[in-house]
């Protein structure tokens, strides 16, 4: 919603014409009254925060309006639609989107700077869009707080390749700061945004949605078995009931056998490409992963586990990278399944009841 159309222009007194007694305020709040009782889609956030206040508040207020006054009013809202002429970007950052390409770099570098980070849009979207490498020399330099913001604030594959570039001691403590995030608040992490995006000067919000343990098992599943391997010995060191819940919360392609119904490998096979399938397994059948290949091939149907064994065979031997790349593909379908709630995960605390309970 531009903060140039006739219902951003809220307050002031009713032209003459249709529904003469209505305020402003009131007219808009039919439109927007009347555009969602129609299913429309429409954005108020545009506008500027006090007539976002006034609109919500008049809406509150209002009770029944009879079909008369609302066709009045609809049709003055139109009559206003067609009478304008041209609408323009709001803000420093729609007119430099306008402008691109059309005012010197150096101009249009100045203007942003001088207007800020926020002019350009979401800070955090530009910390998401940078690459790894300028990101690792800002995060060794920030504090070991400020970097676990933004590692949780990172796509969970760009947090996992940035971890694995990080010297093991530093990923460690910031993987650990992970865990004192769960009282920052959104403001705080709105200014470590602004600050970041920044300091990367190149321009292209909101609390975590996940708690620490969920986020660092996420990154986790996507990070190398020798980082992996590495973060939870150093969290098991300085924090054993933290990187306990980490355990938990990882799900790899050793965790099928004791993570996942035998009865859905069927469901997760067919999902899978048969090269893929082969190679996984067969790089798995050729290390420590054997029993997890054999629990994917025993439960599945006999003619479809003897001729996966063939192509494993006629496969031969594997790669360490192809193998972990067809299995992290693997682990990925099955994360997928249950996303969409079409396979369902054994937790990890029902196994450890039926571990405790008495013969």
């Amino acid at each position: 919603m531009n903060s140039s159309t006739p219902l951003a222009r809220i307050g002031g007194t009713a032209p003459h014409g249709a529904a003469p007694h209505l305020t402003r305020t009131q007219k808009a709040a039919i439109i927007v009254r009347f555009l969602l009782n129609e299913g429309a889609e429409i954005s108020l956030s545009d506008l500027p925060d006090g007539l976002q206040e006034r609109l919500t508040t008049q809406m509150g207020t209002m009770r029944y309006v009879d079909r008369g006054t609302l066709a009045d009013v609809v049709a003055e809202f139109a009559q206003e639609l067609e009478g304008m002429g041209l609408t323009f970007p709001r803000g420093v950052a729609g007119a430099l989107s306008a402008l691109d390409g059309r005012i010197s770099p150096q101009t249009a570098a100045r203007l942003r700077k001088e207007a800020g980070v926020r002019q350009y849009g979401d800070p955090w979207e530009q910390v998401k869009q940078a690459k790894i490498d300028a990101l690792i020399p800002i995060i060794e330099r920030e504090s070991t707080e400020v970097a676990a913001v933004m590692l949780s604030k990172l796509d969970v594959s760009n947090a996992a390749e940035l971890l694995g570039k990080l010297p093991g001691d530093l990923a460690r403590r910031i993987t650990y700061a992970v865990s004192q995030t769960g009282s920052v608040s959104p403001a705080a992490v709105d200014r470590i945004g602004l600050a970041l995006a920044a300091e990367l000067h190149d321009i292209p919000d909101s609390a975590f949605a996940e708690g620490a343990v969920e986020r660092v098992g996420a990154i986790l599943n996507f990070s190398p078995a020798a980082t992996r391997d590495d973060v939870l010995t150093g969290l098991d060191e300085t924090d054993q009931d933290f990187a306990t819940l980490v355990r938990r919360a990882i799900f790899t392609f050793v965790h099928i056998p004791e993570r996942v119904e035998p009865g859905d490998i069927p469901r997760i096979t067919r999902e899978m490409d048969q090269t893929v399938l082969v190679t996984a397994l067969a790089r798995a059948a050729s290390s420590d992963l054997a029993p997890v290949a054999e629990f994917i091939l025993g439960n599945l149907g006999k003619r479809m586990s003897e001729a996966l064994r063939e192509q494993m065979q006629e496969r031969g031997r594997v790669r360490l990278r192809d193998g972990e790349d067809a299995m992290t593909d693997m682990v990925n379908a099955i994360r997928t399944l249950e996303a969409a709630g079409e396979i369902a995960f054994v937790s990890p605390e029902d196994d450890d009841e039926e571990e405790d309970a008495p013969a």
